[in-house]
């Protein structure tokens, strides 16, 4: 009965942890640790909010282990060599983490496992309710359409499966504070301050659960609000899912145990987190290839100036330019608008769906690989759809039906404060006499179109056609 190190990385709490709760059944003595991880903190800008979520997350995750008689060991590196270098230094018998289903992330994992001296390595499903081979087709095959799978989910669904992993009741077994492992600053890892606070971020387990407890009293109005951006009926927990701040379980069971289709509508929305997870450990290959392998010879347009005008939100199109302007000045985009952006980059500019899924990559604070990706395919229809190939979303109707009075285009294109509601979605329409009534001359001081929808359609349907023969 040796001691034990648990590995924090996408599970930033201190309750229903399930490698943390292992650890502490099994061994006398536990130690905690937070690796930030120099082999991808070096690749990112000096301002990364994400970042800074991180930390503040730590903070918290030391400050719940101090309170219990424990803390949290922090170092900054690469923890292939961190990782073996602290297990060695504390003589641990094993070291604990929370599984992970990126590819890079299983290579890590993999090879730390191997550098182990003497150690073992165990991990365990924590971030997902079900995870690689436990939802399955009658043939044992993966899922490749969500509906199915999401029926297969629900029928598998056992109680036991969202119970949480205790925590305090053997608190006892944690290592007391160590005096060489001080927290580090922004600055101690190469970060300046972000606007993180200035946004009213809610950050940490604190911060996750007031988001939630907002969210329960929304939750009823969650289907008929969650598609208009202006509203703000979602629950705004996404990046505290991705870095684990929040249990997926206690998410699940909530959703789960209440009647209503607010709560149902939001539960199959944890199940598609859970669907390309799946995907992505069943396929690797989607990271960097399309889903359906035919479309990987789909000949993309290579047109730079395009690409800028939709990452600075200057298509012409406003409610495009909307969410792409939200998504720098928050690092948050509407789940509807993800969608929007994304067939107007891919079927209206006729761009390769990896250069907007890597530009979510840089941008989004709750950027997570496996559903970043899965979105993006399906919006490019190269991934995991049941609609075919030649479902375009028009940027105008969409804008007409999910922002009909412009409130959502209003607040993050000043530009077109004063358009009318007849003209806020297509301002090209106006003529020069109504431009000049509120204030904005399409062309000058807010961009015409940067392509035809309906030409572009024409062209994204023959390209698509192409590969099908």
């Amino acid at each position: 009965m040796s001691a034990a190190l648990v590995w924090f990385r996408r599970d930033l709490r201190t309750y229903d942890h399930a490698a943390l709760h292992q650890a502490l059944q099994a061994h006398p003595r536990v130690h905690c640790v937070f690796v930030f991880d120099t082999t991808i903190l070096d690749a990112l800008p000096r301002r990364d909010r994400r970042v800074e979520f991180i930390l503040r997350a730590v903070e918290e995750v030391d400050a719940a282990l101090r309170a219990m008689g424990g803390a949290l060991i922090v170092r900054h590196g690469d923890p292939l060599a961190e990782i073996p270098r602290l297990a060695a230094e504390l003589g641990v018998s094993a070291v604990y983490a929370n599984r992970d289903y990126e590819p890079a992330a299983i290579a890590r994992d993999a090879e730390v496992h191997r550098r182990l001296a003497g150690a073992d390595f165990s991990d365990f499903k924590d971030q997902v309710v079900f995870e690689r081979d436990e939802v399955m087709t009658q043939g044992g095959t993966p899922f490749s359409v969500f509906t199915p799978y999401k029926n297969a989910w629900l029928k598998k669904l056992d109680p036991a499966d969202l119970r949480a992993w205790p925590i305090a009741d053997y608190a006892y077994h944690l290592a007391p504070p160590r005096n060489d492992s001080p927290l580090p600053s922004l600055r101690d890892l190469g970060f300046e301050a972000t606007d993180l606070a200035e946004l009213g971020v809610p950050t940490g387990m604190s911060g996750a659960q007031a988001l939630f407890r907002d969210f329960i009293e929304r939750i009823d109005d969650y289907a008929a609000t969650r598609d208009f951006p202006a509203i703000g009926g979602t629950s705004g927990l996404s990046p505290h899912l991705r870095f684990g701040t929040i249990s997926i379980r206690q998410l699940a069971a909530y959703a789960h145990g209440q009647a209503g289709r607010g709560a149902s509508t939001w539960l199959s929305e944890l199940v598609w987190r859970d669907f390309y997870h799946a995907i992505l450990w069943h396929h690797p290959r989607v990271a960097m290839r399309c889903f359906k392998p035919a479309f990987d010879a789909l000949r993309w347009d290579t047109a730079p100036e395009l690409f800028a005008a939709w990452c600075a939100g200057r298509t012409g199109y406003p409610l495009v330019d909307a969410a792409m302007r939200q998504l720098t000045a928050t690092g948050w985009m509407h789940n509807r608008l993800r969608m929007v952006v994304a067939s107007f980059l891919t079927k209206d500019l006729g761009l390769d769906w990896r250069q907007g899924e890597a530009w979510f990559a840089e941008k989004l604070l709750d950027f997570d690989l496996a559903a970043n990706n899965g979105g993006w395919q399906w919006a490019a229809s190269t991934g995991c759809d049941a609609q075919p190939w030649f479902r375009i979303f028009n940027p105008v109707t969409q804008s007409e039906k999910f922002d009909t009075e412009g409130r959502f285009i209003r607040r993050y294109v000043p530009e077109l404060a004063r358009v009318p509601r007849k003209f806020i979605h297509a301002p090209w329409q106006m003529s020069a006499a109504e431009q000049a009534a509120c204030g904005v001359r399409i062309g000058e001081d807010y961009p015409a179109p940067v392509v035809d929808h309906a030409a572009a359609r024409v062209r994204t349907l023959a390209r698509f056609q192409a590969i099908r023969g």
